[in-house]
């Protein structure tokens, strides 16, 4: 019988955890390379795509395909969009925050997301119009209605450091009013745990779209609004997002874009 979509993408989100957690248990033989300041790639990265992309093309073979490591394959009206290892850094420095990202694009909207974290073996996916999960569990994101209890995660500007007044002021006026701020170094596994009532909302400029494909699928089938830097804006098009819980979006949004 064929696998479904979620099916695949889970069997091949596990299958490439298992390559990365071969690299990890022996991290220290690695060698990575500089993409530039602050990002890195190494062969893990590279092992775990190739497994991605020849397990997810060869049973979807008309698909066309965009990953981080690979680039762009052109096929049909439906795209994979992987992310083999969201969390390098982290990765290499034995900092267990790590994930690998899975999603499905249909006539240019996301359909499917596959968030696969190997060190802890959670699992986490969402089918638009069929809720989120986590090893079988309903995601819903978090309970959280005051912002004076709320934690947030964030990436910070590096390499580069774009954006980084910008950022700096974000946190300037957010953190006076929350509970904390988490900044772990995976796009993709922040996302997730925002779903997964972990942390109460994430916000991020200009980031990839294989950082985020998968955790803005999670998160919106998990009930959360999401949203990019404007309300208008689609976090796919730009690769800036803001997401919260509904109950403390208008005045989390607010203060993250000094409204």
């Amino acid at each position: 019988m064929t696998a479904t979509d979620r099916e695949l993408a889970v069997s091949a989100a596990r299958a490439a955890g298992d390559v990365l957690l071969h690299y990890w248990n022996s991290r220290d033989t690695i060698t990575p390379s500089r993409k530039r300041a602050g990002d890195f790639v190494s062969q893990a990265d590279v092992e775990a795509e190739e497994s991605l992309k020849e397990k997810l093309l060869s049973e979807r073979p008309g698909d066309g395909w965009l990953g981080e490591e690979s680039g762009e394959v052109s096929g049909s009206s439906r795209r994979w969009i992987v992310d083999p290892l969201d969390g390098t850094t982290n990765f290499l420095r034995g900092i267990s925050h790590w994930a690998v990202s899975v999603a499905l694009e249909a006539d240019g909207e996301l359909v499917l997301g596959v968030i696969h974290d190997p060190v802890k073996d959670e699992t986490f996916h969402a089918e638009r119009g069929e809720g989120a999960q986590m090893n079988g569990s309903r995601l819903v994101g978090s309970s959280t209605d005051q912002l004076s209890d709320a934690l947030f995660g964030t990436g910070l500007p590096f390499g580069a450091m774009a954006h980084i007044d910008e950022h700096a002021d974000d946190l300037r006026r957010l953190l006076p009013h929350c509970a904390g701020m988490r900044r772990m170094g995976s796009a993709a596994l922040d996302l997730a745990y925002v779903a997964a009532g972990r942390l109460d909302g994430f916000w991020e400029r200009k980031l990839q779209l294989w950082d985020i494909a998968a955790g803005l699928v999670l998160a919106r089938e998990a009930g959360l609004r999401v949203e990019g830097w404007t309300a208008a804006e689609r976090p796919e098009d730009s690769g800036s997002v803001v997401t919260s819980t509904t109950a403390l979006f208008e005045s989390f949004a607010g203060l993250v874009r000094g409204a």
